[in-house]
């Protein structure tokens, strides 16, 4: 569902259903980005290079499930971990934007992610993509999201507790 300004794929060069997505992100001197990130010396900011592996993640996840936003589904970017930067992503260069399913569980999407320039890594992060319906008020749509992802969190310690108490 995203739209310009803020559509960073350009491209989807190959997709595999259920398993992986290969595509280009929007890249050029003339984004607006560049002229105070940083001036004289331009550099793509992190964040939005992450954004774009969320959306290539998003349409993986879209296209999977078979569902478009106009049957009232959307997929948020709902959280980040392991995010690393090895290399500066400059004005024209061409940024690969892979992303690998590892699970999906409740609607929430966990997908190894990684960005690159010349087949050389710049970026990999895990991305957590949930699917929403998009008629629910956004104020509580994330309240419930968060809710969601609290829940599995304390599910897994509550498991991992006890396992250490029958250990013991």
């Amino acid at each position: 569902p995203h739209r310009e300004p803020f559509l960073f794929i350009k491209e989807i060069v190959d997709i595999e259903l259920g398993k992986n997505i290969h595509c280009i992100m929007e890249n050029s001197t003339d984004k607006d980005f560049y002229r105070g990130h940083f001036p004289n010396n331009p550099v793509m900011p992190g964040v939005l290079i992450i954004e774009a592996l969320a959306q290539a993640s998003g349409i993986l996840g879209f296209k999977t499930m078979d569902k478009t936003p106009q049957e009232g589904s959307i997929y948020v970017f709902a959280g980040i971990d392991k995010a690393r930067f090895r290399s500066r992503v400059g004005p024209n260069d061409q940024i690969h934007l892979f992303s690998d399913v590892v699970s999906e569980k409740k609607g929430i999407w966990k997908f190894e992610t990684r960005a690159e320039v010349d087949n050389k890594l710049m970026c990999s992060a895990t991305i957590l993509c949930a699917e929403m319906e998009e008629h629910t008020s956004e104020l509580q749509s994330h309240h419930d999201l968060v809710c969601r992802l609290l829940l599995e969190k304390k599910k897994k310690q509550t498991k991992t507790h006890k396992k250490k108490n029958k250990n013991n």
